[in-house]
Parts: C-alpha cells; structure tokens; sequence
C-alpha cells in the first residue's frame, strides 16, 4: 500500500481516503436516486390531486410551495438510511461518509448529510467554481473513505490507532 495514500484523522487514526472516481460515482448514484424519488413523490402528488374533485385540487402556486417542500424533505428522508455513512451510493463503490474529527460514523446527521449531498453540495461546488470559498478554517467537516483498503490498513496495525478499527 502506497504510503502517500495515507492520511490521518483529527484524533491521528490512519485511513485511506476514497479515489475521486469513487466518491463521484457514490455522489452520483445518490442524486439519482434523489431525483428518482424527488419525481416519484411529485408525480404521486399530481396523481392524488387530480382524482379530487376540480373545486378541491391545489393551486399552481401551492404546487410549486410542495415541489419546495419536496425538494428538501426527499434528501432528509432518503438520509434517514444513511445514518451509518453508507447509502446506495457508497454501498455500490465501497466507500463510507465518516466524521474527519475522529472516523466516526455519522449517525444522527446522516439526514442533514444526505441533503448537503444533494442539495448543498452542487451549489457549494458552483460557488467555488464561480469564486466563493469553504467556511471558516476552509476544511470540510467529513470526507469520504475506502473501507476495505482503510480496513486492511488498520488490521495491519498502521501505527497503532487510539480507537477500535472495528467501527469503520
């Protein structure tokens, strides 16, 4: 294993990061499915609408707010199953979305993650593109990692980690 390939967490925990490939894929295969559900709950929406009666049948303006309301809450919910950082997208490219603090998993943000994933993400990426910046310290807050590679490096006792190797 290259020894450039390593890096280290804030608590100095070893890990190999996720290729670029990789996290693209995984990103990519999220957002489909976010578009897939974002259309699928809309498309319902219209659905269930249109068989009321017409004096009964939401306005275009109240349309769009539920599109809006859509467009947030479908990112949250698809979240829900991302609390242990492996949603479809990392499931399928074998990488995990950990905390850079200390590899942990993400837990109870796994919603708010799937939603900087989908949402935040692409106009974070848009504003740095366009010559806006990170936040504060210019360091995000997870990155994304290769578990069988990070694994194996850790089995291998790449120094000697101050937290169980089991919980990556």
């Amino acid at each position: 294993m290259a020894a450039s390939k390593i890096q280290t967490f804030g608590n100095g925990t070893p890990y190999i990061p996720a290729g670029g490939w990789a996290s693209l894929f995984a990103w990519l295969i999220d957002f489909v499915v976010f578009v897939l559900g974002f259309a699928f709950a809309f498309v319902a929406f219209v659905i269930v609408d249109q068989s009321r009666p017409e004096t009964q049948q939401i306005s275009d303006g109240g349309a769009v707010i539920i599109a809006l309301v859509l467009l947030f809450a479908v990112p949250l919910v698809y979240g829900l199953w991302f609390r242990n950082g492996r949603a479809l997208g990392g499931a399928c490219t074998g990488t995990r979305l950990v905390r850079n603090r200390d590899g942990g998993r993400i837990g109870a943000k796994g919603p708010w993650a799937m939603l900087v994933r989908t949402i935040l993400l692409p106009l974070l990426v848009a504003a740095v593109v366009t010559g806006g910046g990170l936040g504060p310290g210019g360091e995000p807050a997870r990155t994304s990692i290769d578990v069988a590679r990070t694994r194996r490096l850790q089995e291998e006792g790449y120094p000697l980690t101050p937290r169980d190797p089991s919980q990556v």
